[in-house]
C-alpha cells in the first residue's frame, strides 16, 4: 500500500475509506455519483490511475447490490421494460464514441455539463421537463439515444440517464434498481477493460478491495435513508445531485481548456 499511497499510507487510507463511505451514503440516497465522490476524493491523494482502480470493485458490487436488491426477477423486468431505452443508448453509445478521437476532453465535457445542470436547476426551481411514465416506443428510444450519445462522447452516462429517467417520472424503487442494472452492466466492462490495460494489478487491487466495505457500509446507510423518503423528497435529492456532477463536470471541463 505505502507503494501508490506513499509513506504516511495509514492516514491517507482511512481518508479514503471516509470518502469511499461518504459515496457510498449518496449512492444509496439516490443511485449514483459514487464514483464521481470517489475519483474526486482519491485523486488528492493519489495518481489519477490508482484512484480509477480503488473505485472499480466497490463501483461492481454497489451496483450489484442496487440492481439486484429486489431480487433477479425483479431486474430482468426493469430490463424489459427499460429495452428500447438500453437498446438504443447502447447503439448511440457505439456511435458516438468515434467522435473522441476528433472532440477535445474539455468540450466533451461542457456538452454534457451544462445541459445536466440547466436541466436540474429548471426542475428544482419548480419548472421541470416531465413526460409520461410510458411514452411510447419513439420517445423512448429518442431519450436513449440522447443519454447514449452524451455517454459515449464523455464516457459519463450516469447523469444524463438519471436526468432521463427522472424526466419519465420513474418510480424511486424502480429508478434505483434499474441505475444499478445499467451501471452494474458499465461496471463489469470497465473491471474487464482495466484488467486488460493494467489500471487493476497486483499493487492496486488491495486498495480497491479494502474500499469495499466502508463503500457498502455508507450505501446501507443511504438506502435506510432512501427507504424512508417519499417520492417527492426522492427526486429533489437526485436533482440536486445531478447540479453537483454537472458543475463538477463544467469545472473539469473548464480546467481542461
Amino acid at each position: 500500500m505505502a507503494d501508490i499511497l506513499g509513506s504516511n499510507w495509514p492516514l491517507m487510507l482511512l481518508f479514503a475509506a471516509a470518502v469511499a463511505m461518504a459515496g457510498g451514503v449518496v449512492k444509496g440516497v439516490v443511485g449514483f455519483a459514487m464514483p464521481m465522490v470517489l475519483i474526486s476524493g482519491l485523486s488528492s491523494i493519489a495518481p489519477p490511475d490508482v484512484a480509477l482502480a480503488g473505485v472499480i470493485l466497490p463501483t461492481l458490487l454497489s451496483n450489484g447490490w442496487q440492481g439486484l436488491r429486489q431480487g433477479l426477477g425483479a431486474a430482468l423486468g426493469s430490463l424489459g421494460r427499460f429495452r428500447i431505452f438500453l437498446i438504443a443508448g447502447l447503439i448511440f453509445m457505439l456511435a458516438s464514441a468515434q467522435l473522441v478521437a476528433v472532440m477535445s476532453h474539455s468540450v466533451m465535457l461542457l456538452i454534457i455539463g451544462v445541459p445536466i445542470v440547466i436541466y436540474a436547476a429548471f426542475s428544482l426551481a419548480g419548472r421541470p421537463l416531465r413526460l409520461p411514465p410510458r411514452p411510447g416506443w419513439r420517445i423512448e428510444a429518442g431519450i436513449g439515444a440522447v443519454a447514449g450519445f452524451f455517454g459515449g462522447i464523455s464516457g459519463v452516462w450516469g447523469p444524463p440517464t438519471v436526468a432521463m429517467l427522472t424526466a419519465l417520472q420513474t418510480e424511486k424503487t424502480e429508478q434505483m434498481r434499474v441505475q444499478g442494472v445499467i451501471y452494474g452492466l458499465g461496471a463489469v466492462a470497465l473491471l474487464g477493460a482495466h484488467v486488460g490495460s493494467g489500471v487493476l494489478n497486483a499493487a492496486t487491487l488491495p486498495l480497491s478491495l479494502a474500499l469495499c466495505l466502508p463503500a457498502l457500509a455508507g450505501m446501507w446507510l443511504g438506502l435506510r435513508i432512501q427507504d424512508r423518503i417519499d417520492q417527492r423528497m426522492f427526486r429533489q435529492l437526485t436533482l440536486a445531485v445531478l447540479v453537483i456532477a454537472g458543475l463538477n463536470l463544467v469545472r473539469r471541463g473548464l480546467l481542461a481548456l
